[in-house]
């Protein structure tokens, strides 16, 4: 098998997942998020774009998978129990869970289910319901192993600080690449290709990149234009090892910065370590995103900053590297050690075309919080 923690690890993970469990009155849990499946057993593939479900109950971990996945669950887990459901014009997997919950013997029990995944599509839940048809009761656990998955252990945090060094070589090769008149797509491979060349992995969401006036998105958007003489060029990032992720954000200037860049910038970088010396247990994430409001709006740019200023870390699938948590107005999570969050102050000035961002991935420990790059918070100038 090529399990990329050890059995103490999975086991450590095991015990706290079935006290979780056991806390809550469940029978059983319904396993549909590819995180926590990997999380839990090691289990690592793209194949959740298809049904497939982990049972964990008392005794046992039983794969549902598509034979597609047989191997990949045989070679990548620790899973001993695996079955698949028939591919076919007719095919009704969720049909063939039930009748596995039955012989499980699971029926008129009380199952967790992890209903806030993409590994549970609307569609495949409502023939999961139809087909369990009140022969157990199905409660929202959605957030059970995700809260679990939230404080890192040693190995998982040696993920990260891996993930960390490869972010930070992907900046280097940007910055070493960016000049006038190269291609957005030249940048991007040779980001991607660090990350990759470093023995990392595809990230949960793509790569962000865009100059001139699309510095001012914050999503992945397809076609490439050149670098102009006088730009400015946002990227968004991660670092990503053993599919755990440590993302970074940074708006490179191309030529000379202009006043109101050197003003967004120190304005990112003030809330940026006004929000990272807020970050240490006991805070709360709400408390966290009221010191980057509170210092932007100083500056006069409540009306260019978001609604939310970063998300905790880990590891995750596609579409998105976010984990549920973010920092938000109020936002209730209390920080605790062993917690990763990625930090990003986003201004987009679209009355002026300026843009600025400044983010980096920081790890809480016993006191404080550590950013994990070894960069700087300096203007990137090219």
């Amino acid at each position: 098998m090529m399990l990329h923690f050890s059995e103490a690890e999975f086991a450590r993970r095991r015990a706290a997942l079935d006290a979780e469990r056991r806390a809550r009155g469940l029978d059983a849990l319904l396993i549909f998020a590819q995180e926590s499946m990997y999380w839990l057993t090691g289990y690592d593939t793209f194949g959740f774009c298809f049904f497939q479900c982990l049972i964990i109950t008392e005794a046992d971990s039983v794969l549902l998978t598509r034979s597609a996945d047989l191997r990949q669950a045989q070679l990548t887990s620790n899973i001993a129990d695996i079955r698949i459901w028939p591919d076919g014009a007719d095919a009704n997997p969720a049909e063939d869970l039930v009748r596995l919950l039955s012989e499980l013997g699971l029926h008129g029990k009380r199952l967790g289910v992890e209903f806030d995944t993409h590994g549970l599509t609307a569609h495949n839940y409502r023939r999961l319901t139809a087909a369990i048809d009140r022969k157990s009761e199905l409660i929202d656990a959605s957030d059970l192993v995700s809260t679990l998955r939230l404080v890192k252990s040693e190995e998982e945090i040696a993920c990260v600080r891996k993930a960390a060094e490869l972010a930070d070589t992907a900046l280097d090769v940007a910055v070493a690449t960016i000049r006038p008149g190269i291609s957005e797509a030249e940048v991007l491979a040779a980001m991607q290709a660090a990350v990759l060349r470093g023995g990392g992995d595809y990230p949960g969401n793509p790569f962000i990149i865009g100059s001139g006036d699309h510095a001012l998105l914050c999503r992945y958007s397809s076609g490439r234009q050149a670098i102009r003489t006088q730009d400015q060029v946002t990227l968004e990032w991660a670092g990503v090892w053993r599919q755990y992720h440590a993302a970074m954000m940074a708006t490179p200037i191309v030529g000379e910065p202009t006043d109101r860049q050197k003003l967004l910038h120190a304005a990112a970088e003030e809330a940026l370590l006004a929000c990272e010396d807020t970050l240490h247990p006991g805070a709360t994430m709400g408390d966290v995103f009221s010191a980057h409001a509170r210092t932007l709006d100083a500056h006069g740019l409540a009306a260019h900053r978001l609604k939310a200023c970063g998300y905790a870390l880990g590891t995750r699938y596609a579409p998105s590297w976010m984990e549920h948590q973010m920092f938000y107005e109020d936002a209730p999570t209390v920080i605790r050690p062993g917690m990763v969050f990625f930090l990003h102050m986003i201004l987009m000035d679209s009355e002026s075309g300026n843009a600025m961002t400044l983010g980096r991935t920081s790890l809480v420990g016993e006191v404080g919080s550590q950013p994990l790059s070894g960069h700087d918070t300096a203007l990137i100038v090219i």
